[in-house]
């Protein structure tokens, strides 16, 4: 199955405003690895970034998997970018 890693840019005082989210986002994040659709995902250490590596078969589910974030629907994420990658090892 393809993969696809996303980059993407936290909203300003995330710590504060991602609080009443994160339990649901880590939850959910717990699940789609459980499931194979997560490979991997984060913050930079300066909290300003996001990356992830998520398992998809096609671009569009790819895109679902991002938006159906908890923190993507609460403008916690507030922009990314997706792109598919070749695991060379």
């Amino acid at each position: 199955m393809p993969k696809y890693v996303m980059w993407g840019s936290y909203c300003e005082n995330v710590v504060e405003k991602r609080a009443p989210y994160r339990q649901s986002h880590l939850d959910r994040l717990a699940q789609l690895k459980a499931a194979g659709s997560v490979v991997t995902l984060g913050p930079t250490q300066d909290l300003t970034m996001v990356f992830g590596v998520y398992d998809a078969p096609d671009e569009a589910a790819a895109r679902t998997l991002v938006e159906e974030d908890p923190y993507w629907s609460a403008g916690i994420w507030t922009e990314y970018h997706l792109k598919e990658w070749i695991q060379a090892f």
